[in-house]
């Protein structure tokens, strides 16, 4: 069996700043029994489904949404089983948006592996993501919190609304507004659930998991303005699609809007906003994009989500998992730029 892709959690772990042996002891060996968790879910199903979820395990991943989880828990004193199963159910939610995701985008590869739907008819694939779905749902019942469940069945319902928006009401909009309802709805509300839920197995009171539902909404933020400006300046390689495939396919994000702002006049993007997504226009636009000052001006946008995720934790308690999250806080905005 294949766990946790410690090349990726590694990196997480060197850049907190963790020693070796205190990396094994604060996530690595948690992490192995969070994939166990996720695995164990197609016991006794259908061969073909037990390989598919071992695929989407083993594909690695950072792993960031149940790191912040059980660091989280760890830093309130949260139950440690029940932490455990709370971070299979978050990225087994997580992967499960993934698998259809890719069906709807037509992606043939994630990180350089091949999909789901690369290998299987679209039927399977979407079974395939409902079972994950309800193999979460499942994980987060057997904590035995009416509270996660109900944060778990909200946050679904979230990501599945703002898909839906996505789809018929973004694409060629410039809009700040549209925009942060898009990623909060795609990326930020998964690490509310991850820290809200992480804080209701918790012994703590409404002012802390306030606290660290604001940390989980900021550096969700900045995660996601992180990955859209990779979509312009990362490695194709590294990134696993092609550079400015966003605006290939519609999306407006924010180096583009901060583009737009600086040059409204620009031919190209107003061929954009009027519904022209596909041509040489775009791969002009994102090579002007790349050249502008909107890479550093959403560099440090979302830098500025991460400090103010950083500060809600401010007045909780002060132990190594407190800071391993303000570290990985800086994690979030600094990798591959």
């Amino acid at each position: 069996m294949r766990y946790v892709s410690l090349t990726d959690t590694q990196k997480i772990m060197e850049h907190i700043g963790l020693t070796e042996g205190v990396f094994f002891d604060l996530l690595q060996e948690r992490l192995r029994r969070v994939e166990d968790r996720m695995l164990s879910q197609a016991n006794s199903h259908h061969l073909d489904l037990q390989a598919a979820l071992k695929h989407l395990v083993s594909s690695g991943g950072k792993r960031v949404r149940p790191a912040v989880t059980l660091l989280i828990g760890e830093m309130l004193d949260g139950d440690d089983d029940r932490l455990i199963t709370l971070a299979a159910a978050i990225e087994m939610l997580h992967t499960a948006t993934l698998v259809h995701d890719d069906l709807i985008d037509g992606a043939l590869l994630r990180r350089g592996i091949p999909t789901i739907n690369a290998q299987w008819s679209p039927g399977a694939t979407v079974l395939t993501g409902d079972f994950m779905f309800a193999a979460a749902a499942k994980l987060a019942a057997e904590t035995d919190s009416v509270a996660v469940m109900r944060l778990f069945a909200d946050t679904l319902a979230v990501i599945v609304n703002g898909e839906i928006t996505q789809m018929f009401a973004s694409h060629g909009v410039v809009s700040r507004e549209n925009y942060y309802r898009r990623i909060y709805a795609k990326t930020a509300s998964m690490f509310v659930l991850a820290t809200g839920a992480a804080a209701y197995l918790s012994p703590v009171e409404e002012a802390t998991t306030e606290a660290v539902r604001t940390y989980g909404y900021q550096i969700g933020l900045a995660f996601q303005v992180v990955d859209d400006i990779l979509d312009f300046v990362g490695d194709q390689s590294a990134i696993g699609k092609p550079v400015g495939g966003d605006l290939h396919q519609g999306l407006v994000t924010l180096p583009a809007i901060y583009y737009a702002e600086a040059h409204p006049d620009d031919a190209d993007m107003q061929r954009v906003l009027q519904g022209d997504f596909d041509g040489a226009h775009i791969d002009r636009l994102v090579q002007a994009i790349r050249k502008s000052d909107a890479i550093a001006q959403a560099t440090q946008e979302a830098r500025s989500f991460v400090d103010r995720g950083v500060q809600a934790l401010d007045g909780l308690q002060d132990n190594r998992a407190r800071q391993a999250l303000i570290q990985l806080a800086h994690y979030i905005v600094e990798r591959n730029l």
